[in-house]
């Protein structure tokens, strides 16, 4: 039997990012993934190695790989058409559930209980750590439009940081504080 799992996972790269607004340049779910793995990973290491936290990064990061999976199946959702309201959050939870439970069908059942937890995010330790990098990817997103003058991206930048603020999390106020300023230089700035 052709298990077809793989094939979906590499078409990530043709599901767009940020469909509401005008980008300077755009950005798919396979590269955002890729981000938000690294990120999550430093966070995770920030919090084992700073803040004396029993911490996974290897693990926490590819959980982030396959964060948005099943996007692939139900494309990107805008963050403000998916949380609009508690009814239509709930039924994207519902339609996000069943396109999980597609992606794991297409796997050969030896390698299901693998990839289960990754599609699923069902350690709640590591979604937070995933969730914390997904939005610190699309604050860098935001801060990456401003710097190439896409004033579009100025409202969701400050709503971002925001959000992070108000995950109350000091490995994400540690990397601001002494990692995340970079994001705001220049090529030039950064050597």
């Amino acid at each position: 039997m052709n298990h077809s799992f793989f094939a979906y996972i590499f078409r990530m790269r043709y599901i767009a990012r940020w469909a509401l607004m005008r980008n300077t340049r755009t950005e798919n779910v396979q590269e955002h993934s890729y981000e938000a793995a690294v990120l999550s990973h430093a966070l995770a290491v920030i919090g084992r190695d700073v803040f004396h936290k029993e911490l996974d990064p290897d693990k926490i990061a590819a959980a982030a790989l396959f964060h948005d999976a099943p996007e692939i199946i139900t494309g990107d959702m805008p963050t403000p058409i998916k949380y609009y309201n508690p009814s239509l959050k709930n039924a994207y939870r519902q339609v996000e559930a069943a396109a999980q439970d597609k992606l794991l069908s297409m796997l050969p059942p030896e390698l299901v209980p693998a990839y289960e937890p990754l599609v699923r995010e069902s350690d709640p330790a590591v979604a937070r750590y995933v969730k914390a990098a997904d939005k610190l990817s699309a604050y860098i997103k935001c801060v990456e439009e401003l710097k190439a003058g896409n004033a579009e991206f100025k409202k969701a930048a400050e709503q971002t940081l925001a959000a992070l603020k108000e995950m109350d999390m000091e490995e994400l106020e540690w990397f601001m504080e002494h990692l995340g300023g970079a994001f705001q230089l220049t090529l030039d700035e950064l050597g």
